[in-house]
């Protein structure tokens, strides 16, 4: 990973970069709607759990090169992937709600299929509808996931871990650091647990970590 990659982790892995993320990604509804049309996975749809035996070896970390697409095919998604930075909170800046189909991907870290913890974020809904990662909670260890890349390749990735965490208790490095030195690890993160009427955000977060066990072409 290249210096400002690892710069660009740092900062990601503060804690007011992780408050503004919260804000930024869960804060839903308006001046006139209290709570967003669709209701995200409650805390318990999927705990954290350790990963699987018997998910297949990883597969060396690709050259780096930008995501294009993340395809989901089990759960029917398919969605554009756009490089997002830091708001001015400090935190990921995710795709306007215009744009709910749309997945954020942190372009200040790793690139999807790369050495290092490749991070996307997107809605779970809006105040209108339900959003990218509605379902993401559905997720199952061993469940593939492709993320095309902009030199012509596809990268694949096995789901190993699905887990919703409260708010209070996210541990930003455990996160986004990657599992294992030197692997290609991808974070698809979105809203979860229930929503607080009165603060007007989720109570925690869907967090599904895979690491890359193929590439095609």
């Amino acid at each position: 990973m290249s210096d400002k990659r690892r710069g660009g982790l740092g900062r990601l892995l503060t804690g007011v970069a992780w408050v503004a993320l919260l804000l930024a990604l869960c804060l839903c509804g308006s001046d006139t709607i209290e709570e967003p049309a669709a209701k995200a996975p409650k805390k318990g749809v999927a705990a954290g759990r350790p990963p699987a035996h018997g998910l297949p070896p990883a597969h060396e970390p690709l050259p780096g090169a930008g995501p294009k697409e993340l395809v989901i095919k089990d759960r029917g998604l398919k969605a554009p992937i756009e490089g997002h930075g830091l708001d001015q909170a400090g935190g990921v800046e995710p795709p306007p709600y215009e744009r709910p189909n749309a997945v954020a991907w942190y372009m200040e870290g790793p690139q999807p299929g790369s050495a290092g913890a490749a991070v996307l974020v997107g809605h779970v809904d809006t105040p209108q509808t339900r959003a990218v990662f509605y379902d993401l909670s559905t997720l199952k260890r061993g469940e593939t996931v492709r993320v095309s890349r902009t030199d012509g390749s596809t990268a694949e990735f096995t789901v190993e871990d699905v887990a919703v965490v409260e708010n209070d208790r996210f541990d930003a490095a455990k996160v986004y650091e990657p599992r294992e030195k030197d692997r290609a690890e991808l974070r698809l993160i979105t809203c979860g647990g229930t929503y607080d009427r009165e603060k007007r955000t989720y109570t925690a977060n869907v967090v599904v970590s895979a690491y890359l066990t193929g590439k095609a072409t």
